[in-house]
């Protein structure tokens, strides 16, 4: 059980950094005066003070002095949201959990304005944060700016433009044979008839679990200059990564199973999730007497090469008994995404968003099925190409999302705004599997067939924004939000020939809140509450003793989100945030064993109903600089019958350099707790749950040439 001890310091360190703030308030210097704007809500730049959502942005230097080079540490100091290193996609992916939902497609990924996995999943493998320059996070979907792709939330990943940032190489080494190189080139003038920026990194980490690491190899070429009247961009984007997977931990009645050990490795040797991916993206920009016409077109082409294994329920240990399955796979997809709108000023005061858009998805996995003994420390694991192939499975999947969109932000008065978009949605799905019996003399098909499913949805979001108080920078805003969004369901590829299409998840969700300024700018803030309505979420489920996806009723998510940020000058910084997530099944009735149980009621997996962070950042220009940051995460279920209650975590992340002109010394250190909580869990591995990495430090040199700091 969680004491209320740990809670009530959760709760009291968010109102402290409040109070705190208030009472350092004659020790700040001038605050930034510049006003933050964010594009992901509505394709259009619109002020973050006056935007009726909940949206956060991490800037690219917060990032760097931070020493954030991963998703979970990126987003650490945002409100109520949660990443998990790794998955079932491989240590180098994670699993982000927002307003209390963690599903690894529940989100929207969004790179440099294309959604990145495209109609199928986010493409967190090859998601790289080198130079970038700033990350904007909404809360809640973006049912009219995307449509058909996101449920509680939207990650915007946004590199410095062509031509712009700091000129910047650094190198890495860390525990566990660990290293790292990144260099960032803008390659012209900011103001050359043709921008163009050039970034190469790579990383190696070793990670504590047996057998387990990754590679990884970036590419990104950002070109941009005037062609017959507007503004044409080239993007092109390669990434290699090449994993070496760990394996889920089981839970065995109630717990953590103490027959596995802490970092054993049961997947075959030789186990791998290797991917190559590459994109190239256009976009034109061109002035029109109807407004700016923005067109952005984006292929993606993405290889997979994997061979995994998981243990099964009940296993054995005695090292003889086939008590895993195992499979070697290769999965090949293609996405395009094509969005063209206009933006038209009907008046100085109202601008009217209007245009289509449309998402592709082309995929196909081929794998071979088999089964193996191996101890639950893995050390008798075979060789992944040794053992007899019991199955072949092949599943094809063809995606179309298109829709019709208009949005219209008007400017009521200096301070009331109110946004409200609909949109048109047109999806249809090709699904065909095949299966392959290869266990008797000669291989027998015995499944063939195809599905299809088309869907034609209205989806909508109607917003707005009232400034209540204003003195100079300072003011209180008030906003509210109403969406209504539906998705497809999601197919990940798995081993399994799943050749039947899931009902379209849907959901309605409604968001008010709070948000301020204080002090002349110094100290900003954001109190939010929501709650979303939830139908047919996908979730896995064992049959036959097999994992496979499936419809899961309804759930409610319901929450209240809280953070805070204090500028005691340009140099230190000091942020606070708390989170409240109720997150339950609503009606929906699963079968366990023999049993049919009802869930209503009950809080699901790995979500826990209190989250909290506190970070605190020393930069200066030059000289020493330091940070840290604490991450609260409170007690939760590892299962959704909710007997396998985990208790709560801190984790903590610090770090120390010095900087001396262009030259900059850091020492990081993550996870420095070593909490290893179980923080994902296995859509392969029935009940079964990744570890948070150990413990991991890296000492590391940068050098800024020119005058780009």
């Amino acid at each position: 059980m969680l004491s209320p001890m740990p809670r009530r310091r959760v709760i009291g360190a968010a109102f402290t950094v409040a109070l705190f703030t208030v009472s350092a308030s004659s020790y700040a210097d001038d605050a930034q005066t510049l006003e933050p704007v964010q594009v992901t809500t509505s394709k259009i730049p619109v002020a973050l003070s006056d935007t009726a959502a909940n949206v956060s942005i991490v800037t690219g230097e917060d990032l760097r002095a931070r020493g954030a080079n991963d998703l979970r540490t990126a987003l650490s100091l945002v409100a109520g949201v949660v990443i998990a290193p790794g998955g079932d996609a491989g240590p180098a992916s994670a699993v982000p959990a927002l307003w209390g939902l963690r599903e690894f497609d529940a989100f929207l990924l969004v790179v440099d304005g294309v959604p990145s996995g495209g109609a199928f999943t986010p493409a967190l493998v090859s998601l790289d944060l080198a130079n970038v320059e700033r990350i904007e996070v909404l809360k809640g979907a973006a049912p009219v700016s995307y449509g058909a792709t996101s449920f509680v939330g939207v990650i915007h990943v946004i590199h410095y433009a062509a031509g712009q940032g700091p000129a910047r190489v650094e190198v890495g080494v860390g525990n566990r044979g660990s290293a790292r190189f990144a260099l960032a080139l803008p390659l012209s003038d900011s103001n050359a008839p043709w921008r163009q920026s050039l970034l190469l990194d790579g990383e190696k980490r070793g990670l504590a679990g047996d057998r387990t690491n990754f590679d990884r190899a970036h590419l990104l070429y950002r070109g941009a200059g005037n062609v017959g009247g507007g503004e044409f961009s080239l993007d092109f984007d390669a990434t290699l990564v090449r994993q070496d997977p760990g394996s889920p931990h089981p839970v065995e009645n109630g717990v953590l199973s103490p027959r596995v050990p802490l970092d054993a490795n049961d997947n075959p040797r030789g186990a791998k999730n290797n991917e190559n991916r590459t994109q190239l993206a256009l976009g034109y920009v061109l002035p029109t007497s109807l407004g700016e016409w923005s067109t952005r077109l984006a292929v993606a082409a993405t290889n997979d090469d994997n061979a995994r294994g998981f243990l099964r329920q009940d296993f054995a240990d005695d090292g003889v008994t086939h008590n895993a399955d195992g499979f070697q796979q290769g999965v090949h997809k293609t996405d395009v995404y094509l969005d063209s709108h206009i933006a038209t000023e009907l008046s100085e005061h109202a601008t009217l968003v209007w245009g289509f858009d449309y998402l592709y998805g082309k995929g196909a996995q081929h794998s071979g099925n088999f089964e193996y003994p191996v101890f639950p420390n893995g050390s008798n694991a075979p060789d992944w190409q040794s053992p007899h192939i019991d199955e072949f499975t092949h599943v094809g999947d063809k995606r179309n999302f298109a829709g019709l969109y208009t949005e219209l932000n008007y400017v009521l008065t200096d301070a009331w705004r109110v946004n409200a978009g609909v949109r048109f949605n047109h999806t249809h799905e090709v699904r065909d599997a095949t299966h392959i019996d290869n266990t008797g003399p000669t291989p027998v098909e015995d499944q063939n067939g195809s599905v299809q499913r088309s869907d034609n949805r209205w989806a909508g979001a109607l917003g707005t924004s009232y400034r209540l108080w204003q003195d100079g920078h300072d003011q209180i805003t008030a906003y509210a939000n109403y969406r209504n969004t539906f998705k497809p369901a999601v197919i990940d590829f798995g081993p399994e020939s799943e050749g039947g299409i899931l009902r379209p998840e849907t959901a309605r969700s409604a968001e008010a809140g709070l948000k301020g300024q204080h002090f002349d700018g110094r100290l900003d803030w954001d109190l939010s509450v929501f709650q979303m309505n939830f139908n047919n979420l996908v979730v896995a489920q064992a049959v036959n003793g097999l994992p496979s996806l499936t419809n899961a009723g309804k759930e409610r998510f319901k929450g209240v989100e809280l953070d805070g940020r204090y500028r005691f000058n340009n140099d230190l910084s000091l942020v606070g945030t708390y989170a409240y997530h109720d997150a339950r099944f609503g009606d929906y009735v699963r079968l366990f064993g023999d049993t049919q149980v009802q869930l209503k009621g009950n809080l699901l997996e790995l979500s826990p109903q209190h989250l909290g962070s506190v970070g605190l950042t020393y930069a200066p220009a030059e000289g020493l600089r330091a940070y840290g940051v604490a991450s609260y995460n409170g007690a939760h279920f590892l299962d959704r019958r909710n007997t396998a209650r985990a208790g709560a975590y801190t984790t903590f992340d610090a770090g120390v350099g010095y900087r001396l002109a262009a030259w900059e010394v850091r020492l990081d250190g993550y996870n420095l707790s070593d909490r290893r909580d179980a923080v994902a869990g296995s859509e392969r591995g029935i009940e079964q749950f990744y570890r948070m990495p150990a413990r991991s430090y890296w000492l590391s040199v940068a050098y800024t040439f020119g005058d780009h700091r």
